[in-house]
């Protein structure tokens, strides 16, 4: 067999694999499908609570579905960018729907988002629990250790995010010169 031929034939297949991540991406798209509905079952149950929540609950509540719709985006972000830069361009023309930031994203810019939206949920789930923790109605005990370590993990993401940040700021820098 010609090496020629033999090369050429492994390389289209490699880069048909591509399409191996195709059904990972259809697997987002459910998971977005789940994060609806697990909204929707927090909106109907806070509801039938409204009238009886404290300030704090509310507030807590609130932020849970903030936390819930900041995973819904990481997650659209991930389908969309990912799939446009290592499956497929999306061939849905030019709708007014489109959002801008869409075939725009390279792998730097997705790297930031993504550390971003992991910065903001975890500062998210440290409030809850500042707010858990000022709750003089909470039967639960406080636990100093568990606060560290929130604490610990947040601000490993924000570091992380630093010095991704400077990575890319760093790699951009070297490739003007």
């Amino acid at each position: 067999m010609d090496p020629k031929r033999l090369e050429r034939g492994l390389e289209r297949g490699i880069f048909a694999s591509r399409w191996l991540m195709a059904p990972l991406y259809a697997g987002l798209a459910l998971s977005l499908l789940l994060l609806v509905v697990v909204f929707l079952r927090e909106i109907v149950h806070f509801a039938g609570h409204a009238l009886t929540l404290s300030d704090e609950e509310v507030v807590v509540a609130v932020l849970s579905l903030i936390d819930i719709t900041l995973t819904a985006n990481l997650v659209l972000i991930v389908l969309f960018a990912g799939y446009e830069s290592f499956v497929s361009r999306l061939d849905i023309g030019e709708d007014a729907d489109r959002p801008a930031w869409m075939g725009t994203i390279d792998y730097a810019g997705l790297k930031i988002k993504l550390i971003g939206a992991m910065v903001a949920i975890s500062g998210i789930h440290l409030l809850k629990w500042f707010l858990w923790i000022g709750n003089a109605d909470s039967g639960d005990e406080f636990q100093n250790k568990q606060v560290a370590w929130l604490v610990g993990i947040h601000l490993t993401f924000v570091v992380g995010g630093v010095l991704l940040s400077i990575m890319d700021w760093l790699y951009a820098r070297s490739k003007s010169h």
